[in-house]
């Protein structure tokens, strides 16, 4: 255990600090942008003397640098300003929104993650079989389609054809459980499409590379049933990649909504990231995408710490 630790300890150094680059790079291409946010909010009749008086109460009229490490500070402490759009915590209106968006992204991740499994062990399992091609072939479909156009697929299908599902999926605080996931299962099962491909792939290939070892030709020759061969002795040993593969995707459902969001007017992040740039209200837009950022490099650390307790060869590199 003395030798994770200063690995583990190593990984958290480098996502703190390439957090802090993003936030970085998140505030100064926000304040890169054209025009005058005071002038914007007034309109272009207001008079000079109520646009330096609205800068001021917005702190603008303060440097960059300053304005930077206030918000900085402020996002450590969860607190990360006032909407221009409509004076309200920016902490309250996202706060909702990330329940909605962590909610969504389990419901993809229970659909994603069992599936994604079970097909990777069993295409590597009829490696080459009509069943292996077919599922690669689709998964490639998959991979290759936006999650907009799998979106509209499925409203064309589900919900225009059938009425099987709404095509908008205006969830809200009070609805029940079952109500809620009949709304959201078309944005879930659109994530969860191109993410299974992804995990599958990536599990079929750690386990064919691993059925090339010898500790499996020996279980092989001993007269192994091959389906024990994989469970027993392959899985168990993909399990870092796995691992790896999982927490990534993972973050991609948490951090690559706003498509899907939009298309099913789902009322999460995503949503309010598209929102809130079309009314240029820069502090929500700031605060949505350093909540991305930090929830992937979270996801990241997530994957770099599993595949080290899994891995025994990464804890004693030498």
């Amino acid at each position: 255990m003395g030798g994770v630790l200063p690995l583990v300890g190593k990984r958290l150094l480098l996502g703190v600090g390439t957090l802090f680059v993003v936030s970085l790079i998140i505030f100064w291409a926000v304040e890169a942008l054209p025009g005058d946010v005071a002038q914007q909010i007034l309109g272009q009749s207001a008079t000079q003397e109520t646009v330096d008086a609205l800068r001021e109460e917005l702190g603008l009229n303060k440097s960059p640098f300053t304005r930077y490490f206030e918000w900085l500070v402020g996002a450590v402490q969860g607190d990360f300003g006032v909407s221009l759009a409509n004076k309200r915590s920016v902490t309250a209106q996202i706060a909702p929104r990330f329940a909605n968006t962590l909610f969504l992204a389990a419901y993809a991740a229970v659909i994603s993650v069992p599936l994604a499994i079970f097909l990777g062990v069993l295409t590597a399992l009829y490696r080459n079989s009509v069943f292996d091609r077919v599922t690669n072939a689709l998964s490639l479909v998959s991979i290759s389609s936006p999650e907009f156009f799998l979106g509209y697929v499925l409203i064309a299908f589900f919900a225009v054809q059938s009425q099987l599902f709404p095509s908008i999926s205006n969830v809200t605080a009070g609805m029940d459980f079952d109500e809620r996931i009949y709304r959201t299962t078309l944005p879930a099962v659109t994530l969860a499409l191109v993410v299974t491909a992804y995990m599958m792939r990536m599990t079929r290939a750690a386990i064919i590379n691993l059925l090339a070892s010898p500790y499996i030709e020996m279980a092989r020759l001993k007269g192994v049933p091959n389906g024990r061969v994989i469970t027993h002795h392959a899985l168990p040993n993909a399990l870092a990649p796995i691992i790896n593969v999982v927490a990534l995707n993972l973050a991609y459902l948490i951090t690559g909504v706003v498509l899907v969001e939009v298309v099913f007017v789902y009322p999460g992040v995503g949503q309010l990231l598209v929102d809130s740039v079309t009314k240029r209200d820069f502090p929500v837009v700031q605060a949505c995408c350093l909540i991305f950022a930090a929830t992937f490099i979270m996801f990241n650390l997530i994957a770099d710490v599993g595949s080290i307790l899994s891995n025994p060869r990464l804890r004693h590199p030498k």
